[in-house]
């Protein structure tokens, strides 16, 4: 695993940044509209749960990335000690040669700030599979992958359904005369007026343009450039910004025109599993956390962000809530020339600028991080059929796992455009295992395996506060209880529906 350079490290505040600008993506502009259904109350309850329970987990996190660097780096030093020995043996007398370890490891035992010191850092960038390589067996090993794949395969269907959506709403204008601005057009009606091609039809001609752009790039490997990552950045806190002060902006000249109830509990499905994909971060953390320069306040500056994020979409998703009538699952969708309170175009420049440059940011900014989610499925998928030690022809390597990795999310994104369904159910079965249950049980072994392989004099000054095996307990309980609710309640909206019929 590769260490980081002194010339790739960074301060805390850009450390905290870099994971704002993960969690603040895609899943938030999907809390708005299921913010409004199932309560304004409710939702506010809802939010802040979570973000708690996804710090909790986020704390458990960084106590594994620590305690995987501790495994590592005892096995460095046991090994540079059997090396010693054997040269010891050999050659005694070249013991100050060019091959003597550049570390001597004393046998006698140093102190505890020491030891701490050389074992619990988070130095090494080991990622989130090879830690559950280190803390799971094989059986767990690769449920971990297989886990991952699936929200990957969620996270590629949600972002080419975005951006199709967008697209389509932006480039479809035909208007129906019997429907308002604040209606639903429905998906049999055409795209343009006169034409014969209707706007299902134009949604899929996009997902289709856009995976064949993009998709190519999944049999190469290209990595994320730092100007690339500004800029997409700089593009999501001003589109953020607009969003809440023209919602505000709405609220205070026209008053509030959406009427979102207290609490429905119908809503919790969609609501949960927005909530979970919208504070996802978890799977990128050690890339993130490890070229911090000051580790020394993590945890309390985590906190901090948490906070920051929480307070950011309860804004977001209350002044939507409140100034809009009718919410789009793609909230900015609401901001286009259809969903900006006519039907008619702005005529001012400036406000059309704005209007064009929301309903456009998924575009954007999905499609940059596109390539990059598919590469790393492309990855995975890899670690979770191949073995390292066996040679596989190129059509498999080359051609067969990119495949894989693109035709499902294209396949699944052209049978469904509602986003909040494919959010809900992403963020509520792989995400929670990703967010909830990986956290807790790898946090549960890799404590046992460095109390037996390091001892229990060592502190761990990356521990994560919530210690208790009783958090332990409940992060599961309240995983496998939500996930069940979840369940019940799509079953039941499906016999309903069916029913309906």
């Amino acid at each position: 695993m590769p260490e980081q350079n002194s010339s790739d490290q960074y301060s805390t505040l850009v450390g905290l940044i870099y994971i704002f600008n993960l969690i603040v993506g895609t899943g938030a502009l999907t809390l708005p509209a299921v913010f409004s259904r199932a309560g304004w109350v409710l939702g506010f309850s809802v939010i802040l749960i979570l973000a708690f329970i996804s710090f909790m987990t986020v704390t458990f996190v960084i106590e594994v990335m620590a305690s995987a660097n501790a495994i590592v780096t005892w096995r460095q030093i046991q090994h540079r000690k059997r090396a010693m020995q054997t040269l010891g043996d050999s050659c005694p007398s070249n013991s100050d040669s060019e091959d003597t370890p550049l570390v001597t490891v004393h046998t006698a035992s140093p102190d505890k700030s020491d030891t701490t010191y050389r074992y619990y850092i988070i130095h090494d960038k080991i990622e989130m599979g090879q830690i559950a390589s280190i803390f799971f067996n094989k059986f767990g090993t690769t449920l971990f992958y297989l886990c991952l794949a699936i929200y990957l395969y969620g996270d590629l269907s949600i972002y080419g359904a975005a951006v199709a959506k967008s697209v389509a709403d932006i480039a479809c204008t035909y208007q129906p005369q019997n429907l308002t601005c604040n209606d639903t057009i429905p998906d049999n009606e055409v795209c343009w007026e006169g034409s014969t091609l209707d706007r299902l039809s134009a949604y899929r001609m996009f997902l289709t343009t856009f995976i064949f752009m993009l998709g190519p790039f999944v049999f190469f490997n290209i990595q994320k450039t730092k100007y690339l990552q500004l800029l997409t950045s700089a593009m999501r806190w001003l589109a953020f910004t607009i969003m809440i002060v023209y919602a505000v902006r709405k609220l205070i000249i026209n008053g509030p025109r959406g009427n979102p109830p207290l609490a429905d509990v119908t809503g919790i499905p969609s609501l949960f599993g927005a909530c979970v994909y919208s504070f996802m971060c978890h799977h990128s953390l050690p890339a993130l956390v490890a070229p911090i320069a000051n580790k020394s306040t993590l945890n309390r500056s985590l906190a901090l962000d948490y906070v920051l994020i929480a307070f950011f979409y309860l804004l977001l998703a209350l002044t939507g809530a409140f100034a809009f009538e009718h919410l789009d699952d793609l909230y900015t969708l609401d901001f286009g020339p259809r969903g900006s309170g006519d039907c008619s175009k702005s005529s001012n420049i400036f406000m059309l600028i704005i209007e064009y440059f929301l309903a456009l940011f998924p575009v954007f900014t999905l499609s940059t991080s596109f390539p990059i989610i598919a590469i790393t499925l492309r990855n995975n998928l890899q670690s979770l059929f191949l073995y390292d030690d066996t040679s596989y022809n190129f059509c498999l390597r080359k051609l067969i796992f990119p495949i894989l990795a693109i035709l499902p999310p294209y396949l699944i994104a052209m049978s469904t455009k509602d986003l909040s369904k494919l959010v809900g159910i992403t963020g509520s079965y792989a995400g929670t295992c990703i967010q909830y249950l990986i956290p807790t049980f790898l946090v549960y072994y890799a404590r046992k395996k460095t109390n037996k392989i390091i001892g229990l004099g060592v502190i761990n000054k990356f521990a994560s506060p919530f210690a208790s095996n009783f958090w332990l307990i409940f992060v599961t309980v309240w995983a496998i209880a939500c996930m069940i609710l979840v369940s019940v309640n799509f079953i039941q909206i499906y016999f309903q529906k069916a029913f309906i019929k």
